[in-house]
């Protein structure tokens, strides 16, 4: 095949890609954008969350009463986070199963959390909110599944991450220039539209990070198949890192226990040896399926610490997705950990592929245009012709 079929080709592609994905991908791009800054967002959107008194910390034991003095019957404390930069201490709480829910447990997706929000000096509460509430958590499950339930939306967002790999790959070969060395490529007045122009720089400027995003975006939705592919294996039920036991859907449906027999301070003062010195970052109940309380310490290489509730006996153990290919997938997807330099890449490839998603619409109605008007033309020379 010639350089000129070839070219053809992936403009077909290229182009198909981009009218037929264009509502979806506007959405999904905006909305990683935005969620670079979870925190900051979170923090404007809900400032009454973040109006702390100070930063010194009470026993935690403090927090979990507060917490329960304004949680509902039957709710039970599932975890305690605690502030990473000045922020609110946060207790999750898990609600009673609804009535009529199959096994006694709701079916779908997680079951929503019941979070109480506290002042670290006082333990005053801030604002009691749901998890699955809020412009924040929408825009989460907009991008993750685009608010499709039961686990299409999240492999609709893989493919169209697939997809978008595709797209990135034919946008650079036809972003070179056909006749002169590459760096024409780079000038701005490449066609006589503005439009036109800002999708080819555009396009050449935003093509590697945006294939990142998309791959990164793909291993995401498909965790199963990549981590095959990485060597890493499958986890329970075809999720990463191996270990048996429960499903991760199983273990986000879970109870936590109503009376465990370890106290949270006594689960805390047993976990710290294993925590290097590093600073208590949650603390998670056991439950119905894991009889173990989990203490996360803050910083990299830092291990998990599971105590026994029966006996108060404790073990280091991985962190739950620390570590591997997987981790650092979601970390160059969501920028966390990453410098400000990577997040700000992020959130021009989240920015961009919007624009490029309205230009590429404009040029392909401009060609239809132009098509029709020679399509015109043609057939009133033909009426001439045929009129003589």
């Amino acid at each position: 095949m010639s350089k000129l079929a070839w070219r053809r080709t992936w403009f077909q592609v290229h182009k198909w890609i981009g009218l037929i994905l264009a509502v979806l991908v506007i959405p999904i791009s905006l909305t990683g954008a935005a969620l670079v800054w979870h925190d900051a967002l979170d923090e404007a959107i809900n400032p009454q969350r973040y109006a702390v008194s100070g930063g010194a910390m009470l026993a935690p034991d403090a927090y979990v009463a507060a917490a329960r003095a304004v949680l509902k019957p039957g709710d039970r404390v599932s975890q305690l986070a605690m502030p990473e930069h000045g922020g609110p201490v946060v207790v999750s709480a898990a609600s009673p199963p609804k009535a009529g829910a199959r096994g006694g447990r709701p079916q779908g997706g997680p079951p929503p959390r019941t979070q109480v929000y506290l002042d670290p000096p006082t333990a005053r509460v801030l604002e009691v909110a749901s998890s699955n509430g809020g412009i924040v958590r929408f825009l989460h499950v907009l991008h993750g599944s685009l608010q499709i339930p039961g686990g299409w939306g999240r492999s609709i967002v893989g493919w169209i991450g697939v997809a978008m790999m595709v797209s990135a790959f034919t946008g650079l070969w036809l972003w070179f220039p056909m006749v002169g060395k590459w760096v024409r490529g780079l000038r701005w007045r490449r066609h006589r539209n503005t439009d036109t122009n800002l999708h080819y720089l555009m396009g050449f400027w935003i093509a590697l990070p945006l294939f990142v995003l998309s791959l990164t975006g793909a291993w995401i939705s498909f965790p199963a198949f990549f981590a095959g592919l990485s060597g890493q294996g499958a986890g329970p039920r075809g999720g990463p890192g191996g270990g048996g036991g429960p499903d991760r859907a199983a273990m986000m449906r879970a109870r936590p226990l109503e009376a465990p027999a370890q106290g949270v301070a006594s689960v805390i003062a047993r976990a710290r040896p294993y925590g290097q010195g590093a600073a208590v970052r949650s603390v998670a109940w056991p439950t119905d399926l894991t009889p173990d309380w989990t203490v996360s310490f803050a910083g990299e290489g830092v291990a998990q610490v599971k105590v026994a509730d029966d006996s108060g006996s404790a073990r280091a153990a991985p962190a739950r997705g620390q570590g591997g290919v997987a981790r650092l997938m979601r970390r160059l997807h969501d920028g966390t950990g990453m410098g400000i330099v990577w997040q700000v890449i992020i959130f021009v490839g989240g920015v961009l592929p919007a624009a490029l998603a309205v230009t590429g619409i404009i040029m392909w109605l401009r060609a239809r245009g132009w098509k029709k008007a020679l399509a015109d033309k043609q057939r009133a020379r033909r009426a001439a012709v045929a009129a003589e």
